[in-house]
């Protein structure tokens, strides 16, 4: 490899979080930290674990990490996943059933690629997996840009949070080391990306909206819908969701945040005035 494709492809690993969201058992998180520094990742991130920041010197996690001790060692322990999630701008929801709201489904490979092609522009991203029992609340999904099922045996389906975090990682890699190769992504079902037909046009194609960037247009647009009396405060329903999955199916520009978020303040100034 040259020193410019392994410098690409460490950029690429380094953009990339794992993120487990109030997970209970020491032992799946030394195991997800082995499993990502198989796969070439180092980011994990521990939104309010059960056991909180003690769970990452914990004898179980330790020896089921076995060998990925920096990465679990330098894992971040934070609060709650909006927290864990700043600074992302593709956040991809992995859950074992699906959701009758939410983001649009990828299928991992999918959703790899959509990650790379966002970690090529220099751009953090996210898989998120929810906790052993419960998995990802409906309001955790809806905070990320894509719901990913992983397709197992619907007869047993049932796979472990590690073996979880282990096939995306590897999916994840698989598309570091396209990407790396030059090869043409195939992620139409996720986004607009279907008619890129050469690898250069892949390597330029315009910066997307940060995740940051449509939750705050979205706080803006909310509030000028209800200046506007056309989304009742006290009885929502599920329009803010609705929008949600509408902006992800779309998969803004920055640009386009700002033409949005340019409309909400208009709004909001011409109730003020009036």
């Amino acid at each position: 490899m040259s020193q410019s494709a392994a410098t690409l492809s460490s950029t690429l690993f380094d953009q990339v979080r794992f993120v487990l969201n109030e997970t209970s058992h020491p032992g799946n998180v030394g195991s997800a930290a082995r499993a990502i520094k198989t796969m070439g990742f180092g980011q994990l991130v521990l939104a309010a674990p059960r056991a909180g920041a003690d769970v990452l010197r914990d004898p179980e996690a330790v020896a089921l990490a076995s060998g990925a001790d920096d990465v679990l060692a330098n894992a971040r322990v934070v609060p709650d996943l909006d927290t864990a999630l700043q600074g992302v701008s593709w956040a991809v929801a992995l859950s074992a059933r699906s959701r009758e709201y939410g983001p649009p489904n990828a299928e991992p490979r999918e959703s790899a690629t959509m990650a790379v092609l966002h970690a090529g522009q220099g751009e953090a991203v996210a898989f998120v997996f929810g906790s052993e029992r419960t998995g990802l609340a409906n309001a955790d999904v809806e905070r990320c840009n894509a719901l990913v099922h992983i397709p197992a045996n619907p007869v047993y389906s049932s796979l472990n949070l590690s073996q979880a975090v282990q096939l995306i990682a590897y999916e994840v890699r698989m598309a570091c080391l396209a990407r790396e190769r030059g090869d043409v992504p195939q992620a139409a079902s996720v986004a607009s990306v279907a008619s890129l037909s050469s690898a250069e046009e892949f390597q330029t194609y315009e910066a997307l909206a940060t995740r940051d960037d449509v939750e705050g247009m979205l706080v803006h647009l909310e509030r000028a819908l209800v200046d506007l009396d056309f989304l009742d405060p006290d009885n929502p329903k599920k329009l803010m969701t609705r929008l949600r999955r509408l902006f992800a199916k779309s998969h803004l520009e920055r640009e386009e945040v700002n033409i949005l978020r340019g409309i909400a303040k208009h709004i909001l100034e011409r109730k003020i005035r009036r």
